[in-house]
């Protein structure tokens, strides 16, 4: 009898299974990529697949789609679908699997939608090809979908293009897309990665909402802790193509086993330190600063308004300390870093510089510079001597580097063009490679090319660039967003150790607020072009006043482990 009850509770688990990639192992050459994975995914279930860039997460999922490079052969395993082992089927029967019992959300939305195509219509075309809706009932249940995600006005924004949406309106289109023809699983790949706090909180309740709704399993693929505990009812860990752990969510926060885990966790618990003040001189002041841009109409292109895209800001960055400028995509953190580069015209206001003097005596430049200057006012020409005072490492390591280039190239421009050490060419060699040796590169990378590296350490290269010119400040656009957990530690602890080492201060650019007790001395938070609230990152995170601050805190998504 309790045979036969345990095979009856064996039987039902397995029927429950909707999908299951068994011993899946993908080679390039003869080199494994994926390694013998095995795991499991049940009806309703979000299962949360972590780990760092280039550990397989996103090959496991365009394996389990059949979409792998021509380069890349699945030697071994089976995934199955329903009970249907998906690499047994022809290729015609898979184009009717993808989409309709299987759909995928991409990690950049705005590379994956079509930018001369209504975003409407690119849903339509997914109800034609597997629903064979056409007209007005394929336009219908688009709008319906729009709806259901959250995109307002629904029926007007059907005939918008990509760019006239914001970055979780775009993430929201591809999430109809992919619940178009109600699938049975959901592949998630960093969905929520490039979007601020806010808007991640209203993706992540979307897509929870929508399970419980809807019943769909959903494969959640993400290097964020925070939001595996947020999401996940189960957990694996992948490292170098290998599942390293797995468990169900609330044993895996509790007590992590294998050592990468844990390595994982602790990276990605925020520091409850705050960094004390130092009492120095101001080195940038911004004094109501406003950059608005015109909005022209009609056949003249006269002008009928303005896009207060900055409205207002006084701010100030001190010497060898670390200002963060927070707020959600669209508040204008990056058009106050772009505007005291000088790479937009402000319509008002003032940049001033302050020339203090080095350590060891005074600033040895040629022309001495007076003793604080007002950038907003100087030609290109009267500019070129800041160039190498005021640097910007970027958002994106992958598209901030020029392909065509060597490191040793991408370092060396900066230092010939601003005139910045010797122009010896052996003399500039032996620089760029003690630069690479102090962000934690070798010398011999010199004469490799971006592609060569990963993420981390393409903005590793970037941050090298900015220091080869010997720069007093350096503007931080979001340098870590796209960075998983333990390499985001690791350039943060970069920067703190430069920062320490020679006296740089930073306006570092960001929406993650974890990340601020780690890097900051002074918080500024900014709203629709304004700074809504600024102090101390203790009085900021810990006491904040503005209800936009509360807000942002509120949704930023946590980690509560036992095991830290």
């Amino acid at each position: 009898m309790k045979k036969d009850i345990l095979m009856k509770e064996l039987t039902d688990q397995e029927a429950s299974i909707v999908l299951s990639v068994q011993n899946l192992t993908v080679l390039v050459n003869d080199s494994p990529l994926i390694n013998n994975i095995s795991f499991s995914i049940r009806g309703g279930e979000i299962f949360a697949l972590v780990g760092e860039s280039g550990s397989g997460k996103s090959l496991t999922s365009l394996a389990i789609m059949r979409l792998l490079p021509e380069a890349l052969r699945v030697t071994s395993g089976t995934i199955l679908l329903d009970q249907q082992d998906l690499f047994q089927m022809p290729e015609f029967q898979m184009q009717k699997v993808r989409g309709k019992q299987i759909a995928m959300i991409f990690q950049e939305p705005m590379t994956s939608l079509n930018p001369v195509m209504k975003v409407g219509e690119q849903v339509a075309e997914v109800l034609r090809v597997h629903l064979k809706l056409s007209g007005s009932n394929a336009k219908n249940k688009v709008i319906s979908l729009f709806d259901e995600v959250g995109i307002p006005e629904a029926k007007t924004r059907y005939d918008w293009y990509p760019h006239q949406l914001s970055g979780g309106q775009k993430q929201r289109v591809m999430i109809a897309m992919a619940l178009a023809c109600e699938p049975d699983v959901l592949i998630a790949d960093e969905p929520t990665t490039a979007l601020d706090v806010t808007i991640q909180a209203q993706v992540l309740k979307l897509l929870k909402e929508i399970r419980d709704k809807r019943g769909l399993s959903i494969l959640f693929i993400t290097h964020d802790m925070a939001v595996v505990n947020e999401m996940a009812d189960h957990v694996a860990v992948m490292k170098q193509g290998e599942i390293v752990e797995q468990a169900e969510k609330h044993e895996f926060f509790r007590n992590p086993q294998h050592p990468y885990t844990q390595k994982l966790l602790k990276d990605a618990i925020p520091s409850h330190s705050f960094k004390p003040e130092i009492d120095s001189k101001t080195l940038l002041q911004l004094t109501d600063l406003k950059v608005h841009f015109p909005i022209k109409k009609g056949l003249f292109q006269r002008t009928v308004g303005y896009v207060k895209a900055v409205d207002g800001v006084t701010l100030e960055i001190k010497k060898g300390q670390t200002l963060a400028l927070v707020g959600e995509s669209g508040s204008g953190k990056s058009t106050i870093g772009q505007a005291i580069l000088k790479l937009v015209d402000s319509t008002s206001g003032s940049v001033c510089f302050s020339n203090i003097p080095k350590k060891g005596g005074e600033d040895q430049t040629e022309n001495p510079l007076e003793q604080s200057i007002d950038l907003t006012h100087l030609t290109e020409k009267q500019m070129k001597p800041f160039r190498k005072k005021v640097q910007v490492i970027f958002q994106d390591p992958f598209s901030a580097l020029n392909p065509r280039m060597t490191i040793d190239e991408i370092i060396r421009e900066g230092m010939v063009s601003l005139h910045v050490g010797s122009g010896n060419k052996v003399d500039q060699d032996q620089r760029i490679e003690e630069l690479l040796e102090q962000v934690g590169l070798l010398p011999e990378h010199k004469k490799r090319y971006p592609h060569e590296f990963s993420g981390g350490q393409r903005q590793r290269i970037g941050i090298a660039r900015a220091l080869a010119v010997e720069p007093e400040l350096i503007i931080c656009d979001e340098p870590t967003s796209a960075l998983d957990v333990t390499v985001r530690a690791q350039v943060l602890s970069l920067l703190e150790d430069l920062q320490q080492k020679y006296q740089l201060s930073f306006l570092f650019i960001t929406h993650d607020l974890s990340i601020i007790p780690a890097i900051a001395h002074q918080v500024a938070v900014m709203k629709e072009g304004k700074i809504v609230e600024q102090g101390s990152v203790e009085q900021v995170m810990h006491s904040p006043k503005h209800d936009y601050t509360k807000a942002l805190l509120s949704s930023a998504p946590k980690i509560f482990s036992d095991f830290i």
